[in-house]
């Protein structure tokens, strides 16, 4: 679907970026990359971040309209990268929410010089829903980008409805990326692999215990991807800054695939643990890591750890979710390739560095 004409002007001599969800793992990664760049970004979340060059923190409640036309009325972005959610019980309620964010956020901007909006959504476009994921009808893999919408109602669908919708009326141009299994640097995340892991490596380490696999067999033994936040901050600027990208939605993987039988024991062997993997069943974590908040603060304390409370450091749901699914998950990114898109990262060295940058950031020991 190709909406939005590009209209929008780029104000004086820069480009300014209007990052939505800049404490998150993929907006603080998109922060630092704009940053890099040259770019002046407005930094937005509900609180603000820490202070840098180039950085201003702009404060709002993203799920309401009039807070968001206050704090966005004086300002005038070239770009938009939203990269924000709300998790809520229901499908029906994530969609009203989220979508809803979508909306309010390009309403409050209607009349300013936006000359791009990239959305960052994921693959439950293809594996549906929380309600029912990994569950129903899906498309064969590795994923295409031009396989039809799920006949089931999905929160990616209503934010990329408010996407198109907006751009039409307002005339900008867009892109959506659909990431998979993000991991990055950012603590309370709701999905946040990279640093549930290694909390769960810690606590292992601490109790004497194996790093236990704790998905499906299918995960264990089949290909899978995933997709570091740099390597997604990269993309969606080079999307928004490149024409031939224009109006289109992109899959977003790191370029390799894997499985977990090879991964496991090498992230095992970083925290120098024993392993174990598949055993006749899911092990989950939200079952194996309960009851150990004390545990971590304990931890936190002997190590001047940075975030004492577990709950802002793991999302077990999450990761249980992502590596109990009975299905093999592999994206193509042969269109954003076409496009000019070459980025890559290794998989296992992305999972190593954001390690080195927990500790040296004493998230873990």
């Amino acid at each position: 679907m190709t909406i939005g004409s590009g209209s929008g002007t780029v104000a004086g001599n820069g480009r300014t970026a209007l990052v939505a969800g800049a404490t998150g793992i993929a907006g603080s990664a998109l922060v630092d990359t704009l940053i890099g760049e040259g770019w002046t970004v407005l930094a937005l979340s509900r609180r603000p971040g820490p202070g840098r060059a180039g950085v201003r923190w702009l404060s709002a409640d993203l799920t309401s309209a009039e807070s968001l036309a206050a704090v966005l009325g004086p300002e005038n972005p070239s770009h938009v990268f939203f990269t924000a959610w709300s998790r809520r019980a229901t499908e029906e309620e994530n969609i009203a929410v989220n979508a809803g964010m979508v909306r309010d956020l390009l309403s409050a901007l209607q009349g300013k010089d936006v000359a791009h909006v990239a959305l960052m959504t994921g693959l439950k476009h293809y594996l549906g829903p929380f309600e029912a994921y990994a569950a129903g009808e899906m498309p064969d893999t590795p994923f295409h980008e031009e396989e039809p919408r799920l006949p089931v109602p999905n929160f990616y669908y209503a934010q990329e409805d408010e996407l198109w919708a907006a751009a039409a009326r307002q005339g900008f141009t867009w892109s959506v990326h659909r990431a998979h299994t993000v991991i990055g640097h950012a603590v309370g995340n709701a999905m946040n692999m990279g640093l549930t892991l290694a909390a769960q490596a810690t606590l292992c380490r601490d109790s004497g215990q194996p790093f236990i696999f704790p998905g499906s067999e299918t995960q264990w033994n089949g290909l899978t991807d995933m997709t570091d936040a740099g390597l997604l901050a990269e993309h969606m600027l080079w999307a928004s800054t490149t024409p031939a990208a224009a109006d289109e939605a992109f899959n977003i993987v790191n370029g390799d695939v894997f499985r977990w039988r090879w991964m496991w024991p090498k992230l095992a062997a970083y925290f120098g643990l024993e392993w174990e993997g598949y055993q006749a069943e899911p092990r989950p974590l939200e079952q194996s890591m309960a009851g150990r908040e004390e545990q971590w603060r304990r931890i936190a304390a002997e190590h001047n750890l940075s975030e004492p409370d577990l709950d802002r450091v793991a999302s077990w749901w999450h990761t249980d979710g992502d590596l109990g699914r009975g299905i093999e998950v592999v994206t193509d990114m042969g269109k954003s390739r076409d496009a000019g898109f070459t980025g890559y990262r290794r998989t296992l060295d992305a999972f190593t560095s954001l390690f080195d940058r927990y500790r040296a950031e004493k998230l873990i020991p």
